[in-house]
């Protein structure tokens, strides 16, 4: 009976139409889920009440899914309204809009709206009078790499040397990949070269890097079955894009985080901002957090990543990091939209960043961190 019950709750809360879907259905939702954790007390009920909670959590889960193809200003304001007091700000389906609130600071009171702490950046003024961008304050992560994370950070480092001229490291680790990067993006350049032009040298890199790790095997392989780019066959069809299949989005999302976590750390699926498939939260990225500098963010892993998947796998994608959490949002089959004109992107440096210590002075260096 039990079991025939919580069937008909999930189904209740999959049939429901997305665009009748409310605030007050997602807090009843959350109602719900406290009622059957405070009946798990019950021993003698206990595996049946937690079957009820997973229940009520996964409708919970799918009404934000709703809500938020629906209405995106709707969701945000209710996972900020809800989130962490009563929704674990990792049960929410997206959070890159979603103002980051301390859990100390959510329970017992509530957060209303334009009360949380920050969105996705907290600007401060620089000694020049310039903006900069706080640094974040929340505790570091530490990083467990597994032996596939370090061969392929070894065949990343070792690639970065060959497409920089010979730029290299004794640090081990990603600090030292990092080291490779900072040293790259800062270095003296020749008369007649503006930091400009070394931003577009550093993009293609990273491409060039990230072609070397792929192998010339898959990314072929990826256009063809996973963009629907028609191979060379003599056809008059060649080289045309019939696709990319609606799995691509969401296959790449499953696959990426055994492949990627070396440089940004763990990560999981998640919903792209539309509420469909093909979203990746990177809980607290590595390359950010080792580095803590916005130009390495922006010109070694953002933008060559979002060009190396739309021009060399066939598939848009926009990575939005976020630098009060440090998590950063991968929507595979998203078209980015242009930094410059990415209000959600702020302006600055990062307060404590080492690279900007060193370009000080240098002209047109302010190109690096946008």
């Amino acid at each position: 009976k039990e079991l025939a019950e919580c069937t008909s709750l999930v189904y209740n809360y999959l049939s429901k139409p997305d665009k009748s879907v409310s605030v007050e259905d997602v807090v009843l939702a959350c109602d719900a889920v406290d009622a059957a954790i405070n009946n798990n007390g019950d021993d003698s009920k206990l595996v049946l009440n937690q079957l009820r909670q997973k229940s009520h959590e996964f409708g919970r889960y799918q009404l934000l899914v709703k809500l938020l193809k629906s209405d995106y200003d709707a969701y945000v304001k209710t996972a900020e309204f809800l989130s962490p007091s009563r929704i674990p700000r990792g049960e929410l389906p997206n959070v890159q809009d979603v103002a980051y609130v301390p859990l100390s600071a959510a329970v017992g009171s509530e957060v209303e709206d334009g009360t949380a702490e920050t969105k996705n950046v907290a600007t401060v003024t620089g000694e020049d009078g310039q903006p900069l961008v706080a640094d974040c304050t929340l505790e570091e992560l530490t990083y467990n790499d597994s032996p596939l994370d370090k061969l392929l950070l070894s065949i990343f480092r070792n690639l970065v040397t060959t497409h920089t001229g010979g730029v290299k490291s004794d640090i081990p680790g990603i600090k030292g990949l990092l080291a490779q990067g900072r040293q790259y993006m800062t270095m003296e350049l020749p008369e007649g070269v503006t930091y400009e032009d070394h931003t577009k040298a550093q993009h293609t890199m990273v491409k060039n890097t990230l072609g070397g790790l792929m192998t010339p095997v898959l990314p072929p392989f990826y256009r063809i079955f996973m963009s629907g780019i028609v191979p060379k066959l003599g056809t008059d069809y060649d080289g045309k894009q019939i696709g990319p299949w609606f799995y691509a989005p969401w296959l790449t999302s499953i696959v990426t985080p055994t492949f990627f976590g070396f440089l940004v750390g763990p990560s999981k699926p998640n919903r792209r901002s539309d509420g469909q498939r093909g979203g990746l939260i990177v809980e607290k990225c590595k390359f950010l957090q080792e580095s803590g500098c916005k130009g390495l963010c922006l010109h070694q892993c953002k933008l060559p990543a979002q060009e190396f998947f739309k021009e060399e796998l066939g598939l848009s994608l926009t990575v939005k990091p976020n630098f009060v959490t440090q998590e950063c949002q991968w929507s595979f089959g998203e078209e980015p939209v242009d930094v410059a004109q990415d209000e959600s992107f702020p302006k600055g440096c990062l307060v404590g960043c080492d690279s900007r210590k060193i370009m000080a002075g240098r002209k047109s260096s302010d190109v690096l961190c946008m």
